[in-house]
Parts: C-alpha cells; sequence; structure tokens
C-alpha cells in the first residue's frame, strides 16, 4: 500500500497500465480496494479492480484487472494528507504482504513509500521500512543491508537512517564488515555476479589525508578493508567519495559500500533518479522498492512517474527466478 496520502495508488494503477508494453510480471496490490477504484476513477483511468479473497487469484485476473487484496483503511484518504488514523492500515498491508512470502505465496514483496512521520504518530517505532523487514524476519535492525541500484551503479549503507553528526560515532568496522559480507553474498546468488568487486568508500574528504581530516580511515575503515580481502572477497579501499562515482571509476566496481545515507544516494539518483530500486539484502524473502518517496505536492494529480516502481517489480521477478533455481 505504502502511504495511501501519497503517490503509491497512482503509481500502482499506472504500473497496471503498462503491464504489456513494460512486459511486467504480475502483481497483487495490498490496498483498499475502494480507494484504488476512486482514485482511477478521479484520473480517468480506466482501470479495472478486482477485490480478491485469496492472493493465488491474482495471476488468473491480472491481464483484465488489477487484482486488490483488501487492505482497508480506517478513514478515507486525501492526497497530499497523511492521517495517522490509516498508519494501522499501512503497517497490516506490510504485515500481510511479508507473511505471504515467508508462506511462499508470493515470490517477492515490493513496496510503496510509507510516510514515516505518519507512522510514528500511529506507534510505528523503526527507523523505516528497511529495520521493520529486518524484525519481521525474525533479524536485528540492522541484520539486512539497504542496496539501491539504478544507472549502472550499486550502492550500500554501512549506516542508514542516521543523523550526519552521528555518524562517526555509529560507524564501526564490524557494520562495514557486516555490509560487505552481505553484499558479497548477495551479488552472487541474488544477481549472478560470480566474482563481486567491492570499492569501499571513505568517511572524510580525501580519504583522511593521512589522519590530518580524521582517523576513520586508519582505525576503522582500512582494516574492515584488510579483514575482507583475509577472507577472499575482492575489497579495495578506503576511496575518496569525490572520485568514486565518474563513468571510469564505475567500471572497476560492481557496488560501492557507502559509509552514510546521502554518500550513496546523491549519486545513484543524480546518475538514475527515475528508475532507481531499493534492495533488501539479507532477508530470507526478496524485497524491493522504488527509490524514491511519497511525494505527497504531487499526491492525486497523477503526475507521478511510475518507472520505479515498475523497475523495482523486474528486479524482484529478477531476483526471485534466480533464488528459484540457483546456477
Amino acid at each position: 500500500m505504502g502511504e495511501p496520502a501519497g503517490i503509491g495508488g497512482e503509481i500502482a494503477l499506472k504500473a497496471w497500465l503498462a503491464r504489456g508494453e513494460r512486459d511486467l510480471p504480475p502483481f497483487v496490490l495490498l490496498d483498499d480496494p475502494a480507494r484504488i477504484r476512486a482514485l482511477a476513477a478521479s484520473l480517468g483511468w480506466d482501470v479495472p479492480v478486482a477485490e480478491i479473497a485469496a492472493v493465488g487469484e491474482g495471476a488468473g485476473r491480472f491481464a483484465d484487472a488489477l487484482p486488490v487484496l483488501p487492505v482497508p483503511l480506517a478513514v478515507p484518504a486525501a492526497p497530499g494528507k497523511p492521517d495517522p488514523a490509516n498508519g494501522r492500515a499501512v503497517i497490516d498491508s506490510i504485515d500481510r504482504a511479508v507473511a505471504l512470502a515467508q508462506a511462499g505465496q508470493v515470490a517477492a514483496v515490493v513496496t510503496n513509500p510509507i510516510q514515516k512521520s505518519s507512522l510514528y504518530q500511529a506507534g510505528f517505532r523503526w527507523p523505516g521500512h528497511t529495520e521493520y523487514l529486518a524484525h519481521l524476519a525474525g533479524l536485528p535492525d540492522d541484520g539486512t543491508v539497504m542496496l539501491l541500484e539504478g544507472g549502472g551503479l550499486r550502492v550500500v549503507l554501512a549506516t542508514i537512517h542516521v543523523a550526519l553528526a552521528r555518524v562517526p560515532d555509529v560507524l564501526t568496522a564490524d557494520a562495514i564488515l557486516h555490509v560487505a559480507r552481505v553484499t558479497n553474498a548477495a551479488l552472487k546468488a541474488d544477481f549472478g555476479i560470480a566474482h563481486p568487486r567491492l570499492a569501499v568508500a571513505a568517511l572524510n574528504p580525501h580519504a583522511g589525508e593521512a589522519g590530518s581530516m580524521g582517523r576513520e580511515e586508519i582505525e576503522l575503515i582500512a582494516p574492515a578493508v584488510a579483514a575482507l580481502v583475509g577472507e577472499g572477497i575482492d575489497a579495495s579501499g578506503p576511496h575518496p567519495a569525490d572520485t568514486l562515482f565518474h563513468a571510469g571509476a564505475r567500471s572497476r566496481y560492481d557496488a560501492v559500500v557507502c559509509m552514510y545515507h546521502d554518500q550513496g544516494l546523491i549519486p545513484l539518483k543524480t546518475l538514475d533518479f527515475d528508475t532507481g530500486v531499493n534492495v533488501t539484502l539479507g532477508l530470507p524473502f526478496v524485497r524491493t522498492s522504488p527509490d524514491h518517496g511519497t511525494a505527497l505536492g504531487i499526491a492525486g494529480t497523477g503526475q507521478a512517474s511510475a518507472s520505479s516502481l515498475i523497475a523495482a517489480l523486474h528486479t524482484a521477478a529478477r531476483i526471485a527466478a534466480r533464488r528459484a533455481s540457483p546456477a
């Protein structure tokens, strides 16, 4: 579902309308059918909505109608105006999707963007989707890894939803090692890369200038890279971030281990704002999502692009197929 006051509903409708030309895998939307019908009508889009009782009905209906497994809202959704009263329904949609994946009834979970500030008012206590999915899988909050892919670039984050001022305090060699190990395994199993190459970014400008601009590279990052190499992982660094993302540099690695959120997301969204995909590594089920937010300012107008959601659906299908038939 995602935030019902955001663009999740309309990009799901747009994705369904593009199902033939974009060769989309069949999907089921967990949402309020009345909301989706009303949204399609308000936008003037001819999208038949098929309310289904079980997810297994979805594939058979997908060609002719958008299958919706009902998750009722507490109050009608107003585009651009999140209501905490609907927070429980948003959380329920995530819970149900994960339960279906864990039961093997769906191949993957693709989540629409949530409005965390609204969910916090409904009692949601996790920093974001990634940490909550780890909780549902029985993992610690830091048990998973956020990978973003787009524009020929993949980035993973050693710290995620942490204020920039706190990054030096929470960044550890163990966190870097965990992220790199999980990424190395996932690139092999889920992305079909036999010998992954990992570039590890520095935290400070110029990789700390031999300690004159910070010692994290000397005390945390370089020892972590050495440990990874000792385990047989093709890792290098710490590399100054300002020279790590141009085309020539990108040809030398398969993913970058970034030290904080914006270090990875700024270059990725600059390269490919429209079709970037968020993949959660380390889960026992497949999860992807569009790499954008709820876009409350344009919600309900029909202007939102479904390109990132469509890319997330395709990525989820590819990973699920690889897991079902490992090489």
